[in-house]
């Protein structure tokens, strides 16, 4: 660590050294302190070091930026918002809501939430692409994915299968009958989240013939527990998150 620090003190000092010739510039914006990365070969090795926040890239050497604060703002930009700022047209960048595009790309990269992190990447998209805020959300939300439960595995076990689904809030569950009907889905009211109308999520009839779905859409968060009335003595139970 000793020897690097003497090396780049050395190159900065003399901006003289040919380690590696830089051959892009990073632009210049007035409005962005640019947090840079110098890029050296050491012993054949890439190595990059720090500068300090404001430094500018030694003439000659490639650097890479790690981060960029507003000066206006405050706010700190991902390397990938700094390099759409600058490849964006000037009209689409001026209307481009970089903050928000910035937050929700941290969201994506460091959220351990399966569900916050679709979200966040569906406003991504939608703001990168032009879109309002309002828009944002909306195309988010229209994000929802369905997923499939099998009534009956295939080799006919009394079961659904997957027997524990997970699902985002605004997401649909679709339930098929496979095998060993006829089939339903009912809900058990001691054990769904508070306020939610246990005879709106059931179903009140069966299915009887392969290939017959009952599609429900979820809003609230919670646990559901759930069974086929005709097969419930045959352990015949699924249960569903919403998270």
């Amino acid at each position: 660590m000793f020897t690097k620090s003497i090396v780049l003190l050395g190159l900065i000092a003399s901006a003289s050294a040919e380690t590696i010739r830089g051959t892009k510039e990073i632009e210049n914006d007035t409005d962005m302190i640019h947090h840079l990365d110098l890029e050296l070969e050491i012993n054949g090795e890439r190595e990059l070091f720090p500068l300090l926040p404001g430094t500018k890239c030694p003439t000659g050497h490639q650097c890479r930026v790690r981060s960029s604060v507003s000066r206006t703002s405050g706010a700190k930009f991902a390397p990938m918002i700094d390099s759409m700022k600058q490849n964006y047209k000037t009209t689409l960048a001026m209307a481009m809501d970089w903050e928000a595009l910035n937050l929700n790309f941290e969201t994506v990269v460091h959220s351990d939430n399966y569900c916050t992190r679709r979200t966040a990447m569906a406003k991504a998209a939608a703001i990168a692409g032009g879109a309002s805020m309002a828009m944002a959300n909306t195309q988010a939300a229209n994000a929802a994915e369905t997923k499939e439960v099998l009534m009956g595995s295939d080799s006919g076990l009394l079961a659904f299968v997957p027997a524990k689904t997970q699902v985002c809030k605004g997401d649909s569950v679709k339930w098929i009958n496979n095998k060993g009907g006829p089939h339903n889905v009912v809900f058990d009211e001691d054990a769904i989240p508070e306020g939610v109308d246990q005879e709106a999520i059931s179903m009140d009839e069966q299915l009887g013939e392969v290939g017959d779905t009952f599609v429900m859409k979820f809003d609230t968060a919670g646990n559901y527990d759930y069974y086929c009335e005709p097969h419930r003595g045959a352990g015949m139970n699924g249960k569903l998150i919403v998270v």
